[in-house]
């Protein structure tokens, strides 16, 4: 079962998180179809904020065609958002890690790593690469 996480710090609003955990977790193929997400009630015990919030959070995933709320059942997975490249996902991660290990000991914060890849994101699309 998925956990979510919500930074408060991040300027991000906190129903906006859960639905990109959820959107993360079906890319990654964390979350598969059939499975159950957290109830609303266990996401508010798990990270603290208003029950209002996790409920906009799973009915824009509804309104997505990403879960399906059950009544008195609970939400659950329709459908992924993984691709075919997901078997490669497992090599880059460990390629991905050794780099982080790499700007780590360059002295990057999770900041700076943030920013490197943003930018580097946003060359390459510009430039045609991604």
């Amino acid at each position: 079962m998925i956990e979510f996480r919500v930074d408060t710090t991040s300027g991000v609003a906190p129903y906006r998180q859960i639905v990109e955990q959820v959107r993360q977790g079906l890319r990654l193929g964390l979350l598969h179809v059939g499975d159950q997400l957290p109830t609303v009630k266990e996401v508010v015990a798990m990270v603290a904020i208003n029950p209002n919030t996790v409920s906009k959070a799973y009915r824009e995933l509804e309104m997505e065609g990403l879960v399906e709320g059950r009544a008195g059942v609970g939400t659950f997975v329709t459908r992924t958002l993984a691709g075919p490249s997901l078997a490669a996902h497992g090599e880059l991660r460990r390629a991905l890690l050794a780099w982080l290990a790499s700007a780590r000991r360059a002295g990057l914060d999770d900041a700076s790593i943030d920013a490197l890849v943003e930018t580097t994101l946003r060359d390459a699309r510009q430039d045609g690469v991604a």
